[in-house]
């Protein structure tokens, strides 16, 4: 199996390594979730330089309710420590290969700039 189970115990220190961090929430009873977990598990075995993960939210309710997960399935991207995007619905294939190749080609040392400069600012 090429995903990884992601508690409240092991979530930050995921999420905060370097690298690309894909996280699906889901759970057993939903079934948009079922059907995208191939999708997901494929695009996994397609791409073994990324850590695709996975939060049960039944088991992880703390979790998912400190993030805000409202809906599931959420799909959450990090890089490098950094989030990048978080939306809930199924995605197909297609539009995850997308998402894929476009946090492959972020500058992550503008994005660290420009995160820093917001802070500066607040």
């Amino acid at each position: 199996m090429s995903t990884t189970t992601l508690t409240m115990d092991t979530f930050e220190k995921t999420v905060t390594s370097d690298g690309i961090t894909f996280v699906d929430f889901w759970a057993e009873w939903c079934g948009p979730c079922k059907m995208f977990a191939p999708v997901f598990e494929q695009t996994a075995d397609e791409n073994p330089d990324v850590t695709f993960a996975k939060v049960d939210t039944e088991a992880e309710q703390q979790l998912a309710g400190s993030l805000g997960i409202m809906s599931i399935p959420t799909l959450m991207i990090f890089r490098d420590g950094v989030q990048l995007f978080a939306q809930p619905g199924a995605l197909p294939k297609s539009a995850l290969d997308d998402l894929l190749k476009q946090v492959r080609a972020l500058d992550m040392d503008e994005i660290k700039a420009q995160i820093a400069e917001e802070d500066q600012q607040s």
